[in-house]
């Protein structure tokens, strides 16, 4: 299951894999939920070395969640467990008392490059992981033409993915993501492999999802400011065996423009992180 953090996955039906396929989880939406990702008596070791041993956490749905820590905290280890993409040694994770079998879950990684079918256009793409879920060609034509409208997409989506810039196949990948229209979407340094100009514009993308659709988002990212920038909440962990050193609340307005991030406000949130950081980094 490691070697899964190279490709963007949309959500597909667990176990399911196919040859040369990135894996896709499909789960059932249940009817009534609980505010919260719960999670209790997580442990994870690799070699021997302890990465999370009884940790625990309370996190609320609907809200923006960045998780910030040291380098080998296990950031990416922690969100490739609670999505089920790895397996916990012990613990237990509910969302809105679920198992995570029950809750849909979308992926997006970091490699952009892997992330797409290279053979497959790029509306093509997008349309895999409903394909994936059986949905009828009419719902399917319906449910991509709406997400696209909604997020006023430019980009030729009948080109390959190789003639496509990387901010534009890192945009199909996380549409892709979307189309299942996820409870809880997950993100592991989406935007550390593009230009700082192409980081900015896709920032500012992800954002503009975020407050039209409200869905749970959980960003790993190695950057404070865009931590920051994009989170309701920011988990800062300690190093190994790691805990929670602080949930931050992120009390800034959306969208987060140029006046929001370079203001007073910003950066004292930002000055709070660095020395909670610091501390937990000199231990």
């Amino acid at each position: 299951m490691l070697n899964m953090a190279k490709n963007n996955i949309a959500p597909i039906r667990p176990g399911e894999m196919r040859a040369g396929e990135a894996p896709i989880v499909v789960t059932s939406k249940a009817s009534k939920r609980k505010p919260l990702m719960t999670v209790r008596g997580l442990r994870k070791t690799f070699d021997g070395a302890v990465v999370y041993d009884d940790f625990g956490i309370d996190l609320p749905l609907g809200h923006f969640i960045s998780i910030f820590g040291p380098n080998g905290c296990g950031k990416s280890t922690f969100i490739n467990m609670v999505s089920g993409l790895m397996p916990m040694d012990a613990g237990e994770v509910l969302y809105d008392g679920q198992l995570i079998s029950e809750t849909r879950v979308s992926y997006v990684f970091q490699n952009y490059r892997e992330a797409l079918f290279p053979w497959l256009k790029a509306i093509d793409n997008i349309h895999y992981p409903l394909k994936v879920m059986g949905v009828p060609r009419k719902e399917r034509h319906q449910r991509v033409e709406k997400l696209l409208a909604e997020f006023e997409v430019r980009i030729d989506l009948n080109a390959y993915p190789y003639a496509l810039s990387g901010g534009q196949q890192q945009t199909v990948s996380i549409l892709r993501a979307l189309v299942t229209e996820p409870e809880v979407l997950f993100l592991d340094e989406p935007f550390s492999a593009l230009d700082y100009e192409m980081t900015i514009f896709m920032r500012e993308q992800l954002q503009k999802i975020f407050m039209k659709t409200k869905t749970t988002m959980l960003l790993v990212s190695h950057d404070l400011d865009e931590a920051i920038e994009l989170a309701d909440k920011v988990v800062l962990l300690t190093r190994r065996p790691t805990k929670v050193a602080e949930i931050v609340d992120i009390d800034l307005p959306w969208p987060r423009n140029l006046e929001v991030t370079t203001g007073e406000a910003f950066m004292d949130l930002k000055r709070h992180c660095l020395e909670r950081f610091w501390r937990e980094v000199k231990k």
